[in-house]
């Protein structure tokens, strides 16, 4: 027999070295089991401890059961975890996505993805300050971090940029309508703002 192949102590199937997963225990630096046996024992050892084991679903070459949608998909669908067994995630692209965005809106707002929907259906739909766009952006106060509307894009970025100053927002409103807010030279160096 070639050095190139192996034969597996539990199926008695001889099968190539790559059938096996690496042991450096082992003299020849391979387990005794190949993969799938060594898969169906684990998942044996499993239940026996009474550990909930999800049932192994088959995949064709170049696929992968996603553990949360439970689609089959190509394994450009996945991102690469280099710590799994096969390199891949143990959730497709779009699941880790979904999964994501409620986790960023729970860390950074204190919300789930229903409260913000709510939010946007009592809206109508709308940004709450140009009532045109759609509203996809939760806005909050950085100072107490209160959860104000869910806003469009521009609207909240406008927010950002005014720094959440009301004082600005209206000098800038009344600019915008035509009355500028021009400060008087009172000393050298000195202006007087009006009021």
């Amino acid at each position: 027999m070639s050095e190139s192949f192996k034969r597996c102590s539990r199926c008695g199937e001889t099968k190539p070295r790559e059938a096996f997963a690496s042991n450096r225990a082992m003299r020849d630096g391979l387990q005794c089991y190949c993969r799938p046996c060594a898969a169906d024992y684990h998942q044996q050892r499993q239940k026996a401890k009474g550990k909930n084991v999800r049932p192994r679903v088959e995949a064709p070459g170049g696929h992968k059961c996603c553990r949360r949608c439970g689609e089959i998909k190509p394994h450009s669908e996945w991102d690469r975890n280099k710590t799994a067994s096969d390199g891949l995630s143990t959730r497709c692209k779009a699941c880790r996505a979904i999964e994501g965005r409620a986790g960023h809106l729970k860390r950074s707002y204190g919300i789930t993805e229903a409260e913000r929907d709510e939010m946007i259906k009592e809206q109508v739909g709308v940004c709450c300050i140009c009532l045109a766009a759609p509203a996809e952006h939760v806005d909050h106060c950085h100072e107490t971090g209160r959860v104000r509307g869910v806003l469009c894009f521009s609207c909240n970025a406008a927010l950002g940029q005014f720094k959440d100053r009301p004082d600005a927002m209206r000098r800038a409103a009344a600019y915008v309508e035509g009355h500028a807010w021009k400060p008087t030279l009172v000393a050298p160096g000195v202006y007087q703002l009006p009021s």
